[in-house]
C-alpha cells in the first residue's frame, strides 16, 4: 500500500476535455515531491502516523527548531510539515520520497486548505443576512444585524453564546470532500483536481487519497 498523501500548492483553474468529449472544471495542483521526515508508532507515541515535508524552503529562513528537526534524518528544509495519522504501509523509511505518482486518474481524494481571508466583515456577508426594508424611513440601517437580544429575559438578559455577528471572515481550514484525479502530470508535477479547491493561488494544500468503500 502506497502512501497516498502529499503536500503542494495551488495554482491555476482550468478545463479538461475527456476522449468522449466531456468537459470538467478542475484546479491545478504543483506538488513538487515530498520526504518523510518521521514515523510514529503505537508503541512510542502511542498512535500510527506519517509526518510529511513539502514545499521547499531556504535554510536561511529555517527556525532553529526547524533545523534540529531535519537534522541528521537526509531530508531538505521545507516550509511545510503534515502529520497523517494511519497505518503505517510496509517499508516506509525516513527519507523516503512521495510524488505524483503515488496518485493515478480517477482516484477519489480529499484536499484541505486555508481560504482566503476577507477580513472584518458584516452580517450580510459573513453569514448571508438580508438585511432591512429599503423603504419607509430607512436611512443608515440597511445591513444592520438587528436586535441581538440582550434583555426580555431571553438568555438570562445577556448576549447568548455563538450570536451570529459581525467579525473576521475566511482563513479558516475547509475539507473538500468528493473530489477526484483528472490527470497526473510527472514531468511538471502536478496534478489536476476535479472542482474548486480552498485558498487562493500559492496555498499549501493537502490531498489525501480515500479508500473506496462498497
Amino acid at each position: 500500500m502506497a502512501l497516498k498523501f502529499i503536500l503542494g500548492t495551488k495554482g491555476k483553474m482550468t478545463t479538461v476535455f475527456t476522449e468522449d468529449g466531456r468537459s470538467f472544471a478542475g484546479t491545478v495542483i504543483i506538488a513538487t515531491p515530498n520526504v518523510v521526515t518521521q514515523i510514529k508508532t503505537f508503541e512510542k507515541e502511542g498512535y500510527n502516523a506519517v509526518q510529511v515535508g513539502g514545499v521547499a524552503k531556504k535554510e536561511a529562513r529555517m527556525s532553529k527548531p526547524q533545523l534540529g528537526h531535519a537534522k541528521g534524518k537526509a531530508v531538505a528544509n521545507f516550509k511545510e510539515l503534515r502529520q497523517f495519522n494511519q497505518k503505517l504501509p510496509e517499508g516506509v523509511e525516513v527519507g523516503q520520497a512521495i510524488d505524483v505518482t503515488a496518485f493515478a486518474e480517477g482516484d477519489q481524494v480529499e484536499v484541505s486548505a486555508i481560504t482566503k481571508g476577507r477580513g472584518f466583515q458584516g452580517v450580510v456577508k459573513r453569514h448571508g443576512f438580508h438585511g432591512g426594508p429599503r423603504s419607509h424611513g430607512q436611512k443608515h440601517s440597511e445591513r444592520s444585524p438587528g436586535s441581538i437580544g440582550g434583555s426580555g429575559g431571553r438568555a438570562g438578559g445577556r448576549v447568548a453564546k455563538g450570536m451570529r455577528m459581525a467579525g473576521r471572515m475566511g482563513q479558516d481550514r475547509v475539507t473538500v470532500r468528493g473530489l477526484r484525479v483528472l490527470q497526473v502530470l510527472p514531468e511538471t508535477n502536478e496534478i489536476l483536481i476535479s472542482g474548486a479547491v480552498p485558498g487562493r493561488r500559492g496555498t499549501v494544500v493537502e490531498i489525501k487519497g480515500v479508500e473506496h468503500r462498497s
